[in-house]
């Protein structure tokens, strides 16, 4: 049987989390089960991230990645995602089990990540990455509009309250602008990754860089590049390193300038709210420089 891994177990994560903990227990078990299903072998020491457990498999000589994800994580959307993108910028999705939260992926290498390389090539490639995603996708599909709509209802209760505001009046009434502006549009049908960043993104073999763990939205390709700025923002020390960094964005994945500022601006205030909430220290704060430097 595998070994877990002490830093999985030890994650906060599971503090709180009865289902979970048992779910860890249960792990080597769990895995030997779908190994013996998919007739396939352990290859090598499991791997993790901060939602999932990541096992190398051989099926036959053919090498695979094992991803076992807790009970609650919605590894029925996951896998809808990626069998949309079937392997165009995506890890392929060879098999699934949604009842034991397992998949057999395509094998990756995790021991690197977009989030160790230089920032301004990452952001290329991160770019790079969004234009491939954006192909036409079913109106089915949950909408960046939808999620517009539903930040300007957010920002527009929190005017209300001006002591719990925390940003500035003339901050808020852009948030607000913005929103509306990006609930009214019209909108294209096109694919959108919605959890899009560097260490999402891990080397490949059939292509250099291969996102894992989509989020499959529609909408406004650059929805996500708020996250993918104050993920590092504190390797960009000045205003004009963050601009460069936008424009290099904005450039590479041919998206409208002012269309990608309001998303940096609405998707940061949604994480500043809702890290304030949730006792987060640091991201908050480079959230609010975003805020402060697009508004």
């Amino acid at each position: 049987m595998i070994t877990v891994p002490p830093s999985f177990i030890g994650m906060p994560r599971w503090w709180r989390d009865a289902a979970g903990r048992e779910w860890l227990d249960r792990l080597p078990e769990l895995v030997d089960e779908v190994c013996a299903r998919w007739r396939m072998r352990v290859d090598g020491s499991p791997m993790h991230g901060s939602n999932a457990l990541v096992v190398p498999v051989l099926r036959e000589r053919e090498a695979f990645a094992l991803r076992l994800t807790p009970p609650g994580d919605d590894v029925a959307a996951e896998a809808h995602a990626l069998r949309f993108w079937d392997g165009r910028g995506t890890v392929r999705l060879f098999d699934g089990d949604e009842e034991r939260g397992a998949m057999v992926l395509e094998r990756l290498d995790g021991s690197r990540t977009l989030g160790a390389e230089p920032i301004l090539p990452a952001i290329e490639v991160l770019a790079e990455l969004t234009r491939m995603l954006a192909i036409p996708a079913t109106s089915d599909i949950r909408s960046t509009k939808d999620i517009a709509a539903e930040l300007l209802i957010a920002a527009t209760s929190t005017a209300a309250d001006t002591e719990a505001c925390p940003v500035s009046d003339r901050e808020l009434r852009r948030v607000i602008e913005f929103a509306a502006q990006r609930a009214g549009a019209p909108i294209a049908d096109t694919a959108v990754d919605g959890d899009l960043h560097f260490e999402q993104v891990l080397a490949g073999s059939r292509m250099p860089w291969i996102v894992v763990d989509p989020v499959l939205l529609r909408g406004d390709p650059e929805y996500d590049l708020g996250r993918v700025l104050w993920s590092r923002l504190d390797e960009l020390p000045g205003d004009d390193d963050v601009i460069r960094a936008f424009d290099r964005f904005v450039r590479v994945a041919q998206v409208p300038t002012e269309r990608a500022r309001a998303w940096v601006v609405l998707r940061s205030f949604s994480y500043l709210t809702w890290g304030i909430e949730n006792g987060l220290t640091e991201d908050p704060v480079r959230c609010r420089r975003l805020i402060s430097l697009f508004c």
